[in-house]
Parts: C-alpha cells; structure tokens; sequence
C-alpha cells in the first residue's frame, strides 16, 4: 500500500502545483506552447465536467464526486479489489477525482491547462489524464480480471458453489 499511497500523493502534488502555476503565470486564456504545433498551456475555468458537460452545477459534481471516491476508496481499504491493475485502476481515480474536487471546493471551477493544437479537444489537467486512464485500467480489469481474481464465488439453490 505505500507504493500506492506514495503514486497518489505525487500525482495529487503535481496536478495542484501546475493548477498553481498556470493561475500565477498566465491571464485566463493565455496559452504558451508546451511542444510547438502539438500542444499548449492554456489557462481556462471549467465549471463543468469532461467537454464541459453539466457547466454551471459544480456542486452537483462534486456530490457525485464525493460519492465516487468514498466508494473507490472504501474498495480499496476493505481489500474488495486485490489485483493491481484494478488497485492501480483506483489509485488513478483517486488522485484525478481528488484533484478537480480541491479545485471546485477552493475556486468553484476547475484549472485546465493542456489544449491540443492539432485538433480539436476539449482542454484538459493532470487530474482528467489520470481519471482517464484510471477508468481505461478499471475496464481493462473488471472486463480480463475481475472473475479470475476478485469476484465471490456464486452459489446454486443448494447453497453450493456452482460452476460459472
């Protein structure tokens, strides 16, 4: 678990330290490029959730937030998830969902940073990469792991393990 915990605070750290910079460095939308012709910083205020859905009810997302990471953690802690891909599946979400709940507590939106030049995205942080990708491992897990690893063994009317 310190390996885990350890991951988490990192990724926590530095999504708030870019948040932080970028709120000191650039005017709202004000972009600097990162990697030229691929992509920028660019400081935008999302009230919203990915592509800006449900813009304007911040407090419903953190609601849902809220529930979520209890629920992921709560996973996590009684040992419910004991493969690492689903436990690294969790870490991720943690870290993003923790990291865009402190912005919509402390500023009432949340701090995006990352725009591609070379299409058009939704701009995006630290925390939506690792919500991201902690969905994509979840799948991955539930879809390859989950019965292999982690799921209860059914029972039949007989109160016998059945076969699956």
């Amino acid at each position: 678990m310190i390996l885990y915990t350890a991951v988490f605070l990192v990724l926590l750290a530095a999504d708030q330290i870019l948040k932080y910079w970028i709120t000191q460095n650039l005017a709202l939308y004000e972009s600097m490029p990162l990697i030229p012709g691929l992509v920028e910083l660019k400081y935008i205020q999302n009230t919203g959730g990915g592509w800006s859905i449900l813009s304007d009810y911040t407090w419903l997302l953190s609601l849902l937030t809220s529930i979520i990471l209890v629920v992921v953690l709560i996973l996590l802690i009684k040992g419910i998830i004991r493969h690492p891909l689903g436990r690294w599946g969790c870490v991720l979400l943690l870290a993003g969902g923790l990291g865009n709940l402190i912005d919509r507590f402390r500023l009432g939106y949340v701090v995006d940073m990352f725009n591609f030049q070379f299409m058009d995205f939704p701009v995006f942080n630290i925390a939506d990469i690792c919500v991201v990708c902690g969905m994509a491992l979840a799948a991955v897990y539930y879809l390859f792991f989950y019965d292999k690893y982690d799921a209860k063994p059914r029972r039949d009317a007989h109160g016998d393990p059945s076969d699956r």
